[in-house]
C-alpha cells in the first residue's frame, strides 16, 4: 500500500451519493458497509490512525466489488482501484480468522482450471443421475455446511459431451470478410457455457468475422477481484503469450506471418473488465508491460463488437418478452449499458424491459455467492422478485455468475421457471431462425 492508494482515497469527499446504490449498505445499515464507510477505514489504515485489524477487514472484505459506487459518484472516484489495491492486504490479514482459507483454496484450485472443472462436471453428472442430489439434501450436510451448500445449489446444468466440447481454433467468416477477431473462451464459460461460446462464434461468423480461438488457460479475474494480485498477474502473462501467436499486439510479439487482430472477443463481464485493465496490472512488469497494454486496447465485449458493425445476417422473429439485466462489471466496470439492449432490441419480436433497480447487484459478485451465501441469499431473492415483476418470458445477462444466481432464485420462487440465457443466445437464434427451447434453457442440476 503506497502514495498512489493514500491519493486515489483522498478523492473521496463522502457526499453519500454512493450509499443507496451499495448492496452492502442496503442489507446491513452500517456506514462501515458503505463504500464511503470503507475508504474511511482504509484511509485510516494508511495514514496510521487505525491497525487492519479483523474487524477493519471484515468491513472491506463484505463488499461485493459491484461497482455501482463507481457509476453512482459525482467524483469520480476510482474505487474499483482502491479495493482491488486494497484487497491483498485483506486478503493476508484476513484468511485465518475468516475461517474459510481451505474452502478458497478449494475455489481456487478448482474454479481457473478448465481441465479440473471438466473432472468436476463428471462427477456433476454422476451426482445429478445416480441419486446422490437427494441422498445429499436428506441428511442435512447441506445446511450444516452453507458454504457447500451454496455450491451445490448453483450447480449449472451440463453433460459430459458438452463439457469437453472446444471450439475449433480458426473458424472462418461467413460471406465478406469485415474483421479478425480472437475470442476469451473464459474457464467456466467454456465447460458448462460452452453453448454460449458456440453462439458468439455463429454470430460473428454471420456477421463477417474471422473467429481465432487459440489454446489459453484463466484470465485472472476471479483471483483479482479476490485480492490473489500475484495469481492474477501470472494468469494475465499467460493468456497474452496465448494470444501473442495471433498478433493481438500488432507489433508486440505476433509471429511470422500473423495476421493482427482487430479486437479481442469477450462475452463474460467479469473477465472483461480485468482483460481491459491488463494495462494497469502489469504496468510494472518490463517484460510484458507494452504488451499488456496493447493486448488490453483491443479487448471488447461480444456486445460492442457487434454494435460497431452494420448487420448483415438476417433477423428472424423472435416473439417474447425479454427482462435484461445488467452484469455489474459489464455496466459499471466497462461502461457497456447500450450496446446489449440494442442487440436484443434489434431482433424481431423481442419486447424489452427493465425490472425495478435494474444496476442493483444480484448478489453473485465473483466467488462473493460461494463465500458468503447468506448475504448473496438476500439479494439473488431481491433481484428474482424485481425480475418476476416484469412478467418476462426470458431474462438475458452477459455474465454466467449473474446467470447461475438469477436462475437459482427464480426457480425456487414457487411460480415456474424463466429461462435465464446470455444476450448472443437470443441473436443466434434469431439469426438461426430456431426457437428458443425455454424448457431446456431453463434447466439446471437438481
Amino acid at each position: 500500500m503506497g502514495a498512489n492508494l493514500n491519493d486515489l482515497t483522498s478523492a473521496c469527499v463522502h457526499c453519500g451519493f454512493c450509499l443507496p446504490a451499495c448492496p452492502t449498505y442496503a442489507l446491513s445499515g452500517d456506514e462501515n458497509d458503505s463504500p464511503r464507510g470503507r475508504i474511511h477505514l482504509m484511509r485510516q489504515v494508511l495514514t496510521g490512525q487505525a491497525e487492519l485489524d479483523t474487524a477493519v477487514a471484515e468491513h472491506v472484505d463484505s463488499c461485493l466489488g459491484c461497482l455501482s459506487c463507481v457509476s453512482a459518484c459525482p467524483s469520480g472516484v476510482q474505487y474499483d482501484r482502491i479495493i482491488e489495491e486494497f484487497r491483498p492486504e485483506v486478503e493476508q490479514v484476513y484468511a485465518e480468522p475468516r475461517g474459510d482459507r481451505l474452502f478458497r483454496r478449494l475455489v481456487f484450485a478448482l474454479f481457473p482450471h478448465p481441465a479440473r472443472l471438466r473432472i468436476a462436471a463428471l462427477g456433476a453428472v454422476a451426482y445429478r443421475r445416480t441419486g446422490g442430489a437427494a441422498l445429499v439434501r436428506s441428511s442435512g450436510l447441506l445446511r450444516r455446511f452453507p458454504r457447500l451448500g451454496a455450491m451445490e445449489a448453483l450447480m449449472p446444468e451440463t453433460t459430459v459431451r458438452k463439457a469437453w466440447r472446444s471450439p475449433a481454433v480458426h473458424n472462418p467468416a461467413r460471406g465478406v470478410r469485415r474483421r479478425t477477431v480472437g475470442l476469451v473462451a473464459g474457464c467456466v464459460q467454456r465447460v458448462f457455457f460452452g453453448d454460449v461460446n458456440a453462439a458468439t462464434i455463429r454470430v460473428l461468423q454471420a456477421e463477417g468475422c474471422d473467429v481465432e480461438v487459440p489454446g489459453q488457460g484463466c484470465c485472472g479475474a476471479l483471483s483479482l477481484h479476490a485480492g490473489r494480485e500475484e495469481e492474477a498477474k501470472r494468469y494475465a502473462r499467460g493468456l497474452i503469450d496465448a494470444f501473442g501467436a495471433f498478433g493481438a499486439f500488432g507489433a508486440f510479439g505476433a509471429s511470422e506471418g500473423a495476421e493482427a487482430l482487430d479486437a479481442i472477443v469477450v462475452n463474460v463481464a467479469g473477465c472483461g473488465s480485468t482483460l481491459k485493465a491488463y494495462g494497469e496490472l502489469l504496468a510494472d512488469d518490463p517484460a510484458y508491460a507494452d504488451r499488456a497494454a496493447a493486448f488490453a486496447a483491443r479487448v471488447r465485449d461480444v456486445s460492442e463488437v457487434l454494435a460497431e458493425l452494420d448487420p448483415v445476417a438476417e433477423r428472424h422473429p423472435i416473439e417474447a418478452r425479454v427482462t435484461y439485466h445488467d452484469a455489474c462489471h459489464l455496466a459499471h466496470g466497462q461502461g457497456v449499458r447500450a450496446q446489449p439492449r440494442k442487440l436484443l432490441s434489434d431482433v424481431p419480436g423481442v419486447e424489452l424491459v427493465e425490472p425495478a433497480e435494474a444496476a442493483f447487484c444480484c448478489g453473485s459478485a465473483g466467488i462473493h455467492n460461494l463465500v458468503r451465501p447468506e448475504a448473496a441469499e438476500q439479494l439473488g431473492r431481491r433481484k428474482a422478485e424485481r425480475i418476476r415483476d416484469t412478467a418476462p418470458d426470458l431474462v438475458a445477462t452477459g455474465n454466467p455468475g449473474c446467470l447461475l444466481q438469477i436462475r437459482r432464485y427464480l426457480d425456487e420462487d414457487g411460480q415456474g421457471p424463466v429461462p435465464v440465457v446470455h444476450p448472443i443466445e437470443i441473436v443466434d437464434a434469431s439469426i438461426r431462425g430456431r426457437r428458443l427451447n425455454p424448457r431446456a434453457l431453463g434447466r439446471r442440476v437438481r
